[in-house]
């Protein structure tokens, strides 16, 4: 098995280009986190042609919840979010210069379509393993729909945060690739 793919976003389009369904990855750096609730406010903001609370180029952004924050912890535990409620807004945000998303599941065709014609990539992230995964959180910071609780809009600061690609900029999935090698076997 080879090494894992460090990630430090935010990515370019080479960053993404070279990773393929199946990649083992590490990001190190800043990302975004969002769930259905606050893509759907992005969303309307892109409609009405006004300004967005976060900048999407380049970024990631991880479709979690986290659970209430324990004293002397960044985070509470974030394991990810089912990503298909997100499928009706990805698209479009997408467009708008993001380049990755973390969650966990399959994706709709039109969100590998935007994939493919924008270079952006889907990745999983161990569902089940949240207390593990918050573990690589090293701070987290709301900046924007405070109201929405766990859904609110997140900068996090991770270290080696662990995921796999799913999807690639050339259309590949990790899930059907997976179902056709155990009908061979």
């Amino acid at each position: 098995m080879s090494d894992p793919v460090v990630l430090t976003p935010p990515l370019t389009d080479e960053d993404v280009a070279g990773l393929r369904a199946g990649d083992r990855v590490l990001i190190t750096g800043t990302m975004l986190t969002g769930r259905d609730a606050a893509h759907k406010r992005l969303v309307d903001l892109i409609e009405n042609g006004d300004e967005l609370p976060v900048d999407l180029k380049g970024q990631i952004i991880y479709f979690v919840g986290p659970t209430p924050t324990r004293p002397g912890e960044a985070i509470g535990s974030a394991g990810p979010t089912t990503s298909y409620r997100m499928d009706a807004y990805s698209p479009i945000l997408i467009e708008k210069g993001l380049k990755g998303m973390i969650g966990k599941g399959s994706r709709s065709r039109e969100v590998v379509e935007a994939m493919v014609k924008h270079k952006a990539v889907y990745f999983a992230a161990v569902g089940g393993a949240a207390a593990l995964i918050s573990r690589r959180i090293v701070s987290s910071e709301i900046l924007a729909y405070e109201e929405l609780g766990p859904e609110a809009i997140r900068r996090l600061q991770v270290k080696d945060f662990p995921v796999i690609v799913v999807n690639d900029t050339e259309g590949n999935d990790l899930y059907e690739q997976g179902v056709k090698e155990y009908a061979i076997k």
